[in-house]
């Protein structure tokens, strides 16, 4: 027990400490078997590690404890064993249970397009015309799909240049392609405002062109900023090689609502989506669809992107929300509250590193219920890590008094 409630405390601060980066925690191995991980929307993702460390020190410590026992003759009851698999058959059981009393939803008709631009070809001004030709092409076929979609999604840094700048052609390209399409349009894009750079996403209303933003929150170390960058001359010098600049974060959870459709949207940008402390404060603010953008290029061929997809599913699970992932390029699909996926876009051969668009209906909740892990958050984490600092000071202090 306390070794799975340190484990499960380790990761929690690992998703955290130093800016935090939360990737492939034990528990997301469990993404594939749903009844197990229904209790997320208890625990989150980290009560799905203790329940795989826990159950993995007893099948490996049963045998042995057998082999001891019959060595010495002296069969004892095997209370953790019996209690590790009533566990596991309630956590079915219960997961079976939440499957059959599904909320109250209503559809939703979206369409997410997966352009799988080149990444040296996104920001390469001599591409700009390809990029807008390819979006056209797809959106296209989007809106002439029947019915016509509610949403129209881009993903992350989906066009060469900031779109809210009247200056630049993507704005030119992306007010007059919304404008003619009648259809609202979120899509991910680079923003500045006061001398700073945010990656952003962008939400146009068909009715009204009015633009709504949100500023990505949570960067990725390393990847859109350097922590302690200014304190450390040296080190900056070194990693200016890599990330010469830093994106500033974003301060508000903004929600963004439909102009066609009582939807409203949590906007979550690239690896904000792997986060369940930061996807619940959307949940909090009255967000009925959580929608990723990213631009999953960066993995280019290997196993990433399909990683980044196995961390998702958890947000839907935990807060009882679908979630509507559109990527660059990666896995482009829909995902219930449930975690399991019922739409993934694909090539004929089942590849998902393809080009194409995905449309359909989402199940959106008409009720503001909140889930126990959206109002109390990565509580079963806290107790997790306070059980083990207790027993490290009990075992400091027990040694302490021991005559040397």
């Amino acid at each position: 027990f306390l070794a799975a409630s340190a484990w499960t405390a380790h990761e929690w601060v690992r998703g955290w400490l130093f800016g935090g980066f939360g990737w492939n925690g034990l528990g997301v191995s469990l993404h594939n078997t749903w009844p197990l991980i229904q209790i997320a929307e208890f625990t989150g993702v980290t009560g799905m590690s203790f329940v795989v460390t826990f159950a993995n020190i007893i099948a490996v410590t049963t045998p042995v404890r057998l082999y001891l026992e019959a060595k010495t003759r002296q069969v004892r009851p095997h209370f953790d064993l019996t209690l590790t698999l009533a566990g596991l058959v309630g956590l079915l059981a219960f997961g079976l249970y939440s499957v059959q009393n599904r909320p109250s939803t209503k559809p939703l008709r979206v369409a997410a397009v997966q352009a799988d631009v080149p990444q040296q070809e996104k920001f390469d001004p001599e591409f700009s015309a390809q990029v807008f030709e390819r979006f056209q092409r797809l959106s296209e076929l989007a809106l002439h799909s029947n019915p016509p979609p509610a949403l129209l999604i881009w993903p992350e840094s989906s066009m060469p240049n900031p779109v809210r700048d009247p200056a630049t052609e993507s704005n030119d390209f992306v007010t007059e392609f919304s404008a003619s399409s009648k259809t609202d349009l979120l899509l991910g894009t680079l923003d500045m405002e006061n001398g700073k750079d945010y990656n952003a996403a962008v939400l146009i209303s068909g009715a009204t062109q009015e633009m709504q933003v949100y500023w990505k929150v949570h960067l990725v170390p390393f990847g859109e900023y350097v922590p302690l960058r200014h304190s450390f001359p040296l080190f900056a010098a070194v990693a200016n090689q890599w990330v010469p600049g830093d994106f500033a974060a974003g301060k508000r959870y903004t929600l963004f609502r439909l102009s066609n459709a009582d939807a409203q949207i949590a906007p979550l940008i690239c690896f904000e989506d792997t986060i369940g402390d930061l996807t619940r404060q959307f949940v909090i603010r009255g967000a009925n669809l959580l929608v990723n953008l990213t631009n999953d290029g960066w993995f280019l061929y290997s196993i990433g992107s399909q990683q980044h997809l196995t961390n998702a599913i958890f947000r839907c699970v935990e807060t009882r929300r679908p979630m509507v992932r559109a990527a660059n390029t990666g896995v482009t699909c829909f995902v219930n509250e449930f975690g399991r996926i019922t739409q993934v876009l694909r090539d004929e051969t089942g590849s998902t590193f393809t080009e194409g668009v995905l449309a359909g209906e989402v199940r959106v909740p008409t009720e503001r219920e909140l889930t126990f892990y959206t109002r109390h958050g990565e509580l079963f984490a806290k107790v997790c890590a306070a059980i083990t600092v207790i027993a490290i000071l009990i075992i400091f202090g027990i040694r302490k008094r021991k005559p040397v």
